[in-house]
């Protein structure tokens, strides 16, 4: 037998795919929406793919019809519609292309609902036969992917997260339960006892056929109980699906048992299959425990490494060593050669693959996950070369000796690749550890002590909830050894424990650490380190017994400026160094959408708060503040908040008006909410992250203004937008290689280091805004405080217009009472409050802009408007 070419679209572009999502994890923290663009190249492009072009080639396969040339044309055809619908909606959803979303979800409709139709005719033309009941699994499938691309279609316009958790069930339902679940299902009554080499159950064709009618009443009754909202009847159906697969694997049982998986491909595929059984237990698990549909949707992605790594990736990779080396033939020395190389490493590919999720889903520290999801990558890649390699062999043909007397391995399990998968995998936990010893509990700096050690340990478990510790006060025998346990029980934000000069790492909702404080002689004061949590009371009493209570740590209730000085009275940043950057101010223009799609991305980072100083600032999209928002009255927007911070956040847009207790709810890192509002009145609002303690959340940067415009708004020459706020420093590291997070204590006392307009102190007496003589200048102002008023003054000029809160205090130079010839020379604001003035300069020059507070101008709120003829 001559060996057969590899076809291009049938194996190449799932190859295609695999490369994309392995680039995608590479670079995902710079990738918009990076989570659901990996979960969709595994599933809606690679998997996706491999359902259609393999469904069609056992269908012909079991029916006993060959398919003509023309229809190879059609089969290519097909696929290459799916592949592109898959790209555009890939592209369009990250992208806020909805058009494009629309026209990819068309195409995957039109190139599944081509391929059921083409299933559907071969089955009529084909004579009666065994295992027709696999086609109609196929048609089952080809059914349910239309309806799950329109709920997805649906889902990227933009919903309330109640709709949106309700739609994302049963998109999920019709994608993964229906189309794959249902062809994987189907393919596997007869590919299973292949893979391993023995005979089919004799019961294999009544079970799966008994077992259909249970999988699609378990599939209409999910979706329709998530449609509704009931999720009682969400749990029914998924039950009743779970009953329909138990049913069908009944058929697999006989031939394990006979003969267990000895190859790569048959071992890939039943950790799949056991990964899918622990997927679909725990959806049911969040569905029997959310208490609402948004929390629903915040879990969900918890899960998604279960379907996408354990069981999408290993069914793939394991049927494709499979089925590559059957199909290309070339005579039994050709497919072994092949399968000889999607064999190597087997024990320990397999191993790591699924070890690594284990660990990755327990509550390990964040760095070991992080290393040992790397190496799980890494594994997981090895299939693409793998790949490449078994296909040159089976179409070379390679013979190195004849094919009768060629030998059979007998097993690839290797003793000795499993020692090597466990020590790989224990030094990904050595090295995720050694990068952040304190979040395994080791002291690294644990005190010294003169007291005798007793020998013994106490052993605290203490839980972290709300701004609380509970216990907040523990009582240790003197020379005891101090262990605490901390768990996080708050359900939507960090925290952490600092002790005696050790601390956790920062710990998820429902992560747990341990804190070694060393021998403790005599009492002291934890608490939480995360910003403003102290200051609102979360920290932790250590009593020695016989002491009257934890005496306060160094520095705790002191002065925190540097020598002990007050902040306020340090001297500002040396005025020669030079800003390596600058917010542009120009308003950006008004355009002609009335639905304004934006994602904002938490992010911390290093930024420059004046000339030489630095601060770790957190940030929406990379900026403080983050983006100005521009629209009309009755405009609608719907921002995307993702939160890649390392701690809790929240978004409250002051421009809308709506209930806060659902889109404005702190999610935790690595959470997505969708905040959708419509702008029912005129003015410049702001928007900040409403996480407490909020004023520290405010002063690390997270802020912005939204303006909506007055209908009667009259075009000007110049358009500015300026937000002024406060930024305390810790005095202990502002460089840009040592930048530490905002100084909760300064906030709280209200002192700060200095006062901005748009983030950065003086930078506009660097980087002036223009105008001309004669121009007429419109400025838009924001006190996004968090405790601070502005009197926002222009040296030299006069107001003719001021408009604050919504409302005109002077227009044109008319007051509000008809007086005419009036001006202005200030625009008092209170924090969260914000106007906007205008005026025209009469002669060329340089106008200072200032906080008529002038402390405040003094600390950095001051600017130029730079007249020119």
């Amino acid at each position: 037998m001559t060996p057969r070419r590899p076809q291009l679209i049938r194996d190449g572009i799932v190859g295609l795919w695999l490369v994309a999502a392995i680039g995608v994890t590479l670079v995902h923290r710079w990738v918009p929406d990076a989570v659901w663009v990996m979960i969709h190249l595994v599933l809606l492009g690679g998997l996706s793919h491999a359902a259609l072009v393999w469904s069609e080639h056992f269908a012909h396969t079991l029916l006993r019809t060959l398919p003509e040339p023309h229809q190879q044309r059609l089969h290519d055809a097909r696929a290459l519609t799916l592949a592109a619908g898959a790209l555009f909606a890939l592209i369009g959803v990250p992208a806020k292309l909805w058009p494009l979303v629309a026209l990819g979800a068309a195409l995957v409709i039109a190139a599944v609902g081509w391929h059921g139709v083409h299933l559907w005719r071969a089955m009529r033309r084909a004579l009666p036969g065994r295992f027709r009941i696999v086609i109609r699994y196929y048609l089952t499938a080809a059914a349910c992917l239309p309806i799950g691309a329109c709920l997805g279609a649906a889902l990227a316009w933009g919903l309330d997260d109640e709709l949106r958790g309700r739609l994302v069930i049963a998109h999920l339902v019709f994608n993964l339960l229906g189309w794959i679940g249902l062809t994987v299902t189907g393919t596997l009554i007869t590919l299973w006892p292949t893979m391993l080499r023995t005979r089919l159950d004799e019961r294999a064709e009544r079970l799966a056929r008994q077992a259909l009618p249970l999988l699609g009443a378990g599939l209409v009754i999910m979706s329709g109980g998530a449609l509704i909202g009931l999720r009682w009847l969400t749990t029914l159906g998924l039950l009743g699906y779970l009953a329909g697969l138990g049913w069908w694997g009944r058929a697999l049982l006989r031939p394990l048992r006979a003969k267990p998986p000895r190859e790569f491909a048959a071992a890939s595929v039943a950790a799949a299959l056991v990964w899918a059984v622990v997927g679909l237990a725990w959806l049911g698990g969040i569905l029997i425990v959310a208490r609402s549909w948004p929390d629903v949707l915040d879990a969900v992605p918890s899960v998604a490494g279960v379907f996408v790594i354990g069981f999408a990736a290993q069914l793939l990779t394991g049927a494709l060593s499979y089925l590559l080396p059957s199909v290309l033939g070339g005579g039994p020395s050709a497919v072994r050669a092949a399968r000889r190389w999607f064999d190597r490493g087997t024990t320990v590919r397999l191993a790591i693959i699924n070890g690594g999720l284990v660990l990755w889903l327990l509550p390990t520290p964040s760095w070991v996950r992080v290393t040992v999801s790397s190496l799980v990558l890494i594994a997981l890649a090895t299939f693409v070369p793998l790949a490449v390699g078994g296909v040159r062999a089976s179409v070379t043909g390679r013979q190195q000796r004849d094919p009768a007397a060629e030998p059979v391995v007998a097993s690839v399990w290797s003793p000795r690749q499993l020692v090597a998968a466990v020590t790989a995998l224990g030094m990904m936990i050595a090295i995720g550890v050694g990068i952040d010893p304190a979040a395994a509990g080791i002291n690294v700096t644990a005190p010294t002590t003169a007291v005798t050690p007793t020998g013994n340990t106490t052993r605290v478990e203490v839980t972290a909830h709300g701004m609380t510790f509970t216990p907040n006060r523990i009582t240790v025998p003197r020379g005891d050894r101090l262990v605490i346990v901390l768990t996080n029980t708050d359900p939507v934000t960090t925290h952490d424990l600092a002790l005696g000069g050790v601390r956790t790492a920062r710990l998820r909702p429902g992560q747990s650490a341990e804190l070694d404080a060393g021998i403790i002689g005599s009492s002291a004061q934890g608490w939480c380190s995360v910003p403003g949590h102290r200051q609102m009371g979360m920290m932790l009493d250590v009593v020695v017994e016989g002491d009257p209570a934890a005496t306060a740590q160094p520095g705790h209730g002191q002065p925190h400026g540097a020598d002990g000085a007050d902040p306020a009275d340090q001297p500002p940043a040396d005025g020669t160094a030079a800003l390596t950057r600058s917010v542009d101010p120009v308003l950006p223009p008004l355009g002609a959408e009335r639905v304004h799609r934006v994602t904002f991305r938490v992010q911390e980072l290093a930024l420059e708060v004046a000339p030489g100083l630095w601060q770790r600032r957190w940030t929406f999209n990379g900026t403080a503040p983050g983006p100005t928002l521009h629209g009309r009255v009755g405009d609608t927007f719907e921002i995307t908040l993702i939160n890649d911070g390392s701690i809790g956040h929240s978004i409250d847009f002051h421009a809308g008006a709506l209930a806060p207790d659902q889109p404005m709810r702190t999610i935790p890192p690595g959470q997505t909410l969708v905040y959708r509002f419509t702008a029912g009145r005129a003015g410049i609002w702001m928007y900040h992250c409403s996480t407490m303690p909020m004023s520290s959340h405010i002063a690390a940067g997270m802020h912005g203004a939204v303006i909506i415009e007055p209908d009667d708004l009259p075009v000007v020459d110049r358009s500015y937008v300026l937000v002024q706020s406060e930024v305390h420093l810790d005095s202990a590291a502002r460089t840009l290689d040592a930048a530490t997070e905002v100084d909760a204590r300064s906030v709280t006392a209200d002192t700060p280091d200095r006062v901005v307009f748009n983030g950065i102190a003086n930078q506009y007496d660097a980087h002036p805004l223009d105008a001309e003589v004669g121009e007429r200048v419109r400025i838009w102002v924001l006190d996004a405080g968090p405790n601070r008023p502005s009197s926002f003054h222009i040296v030299g000029g006069q107001f003719d217009t001021v408009y604050s809160e919504g409302t005109y205090l002077l227009k044109g130079g008319a007051g509000a009472h008809g007086e005419r010839d009036a001006g202005s020379q200030a625009l008092a604001l209170q924090p969260a409050q914000g106007g906007f003035v205008e005026l025209t300069l009469p002669e060329a020059g340089h106008y200072p802009i200032v906080s008529h507070i002038m402390i405040d101008a003094e600390r950095g709120a001051h600017g130029i408007l730079r007249v020119t003829d």
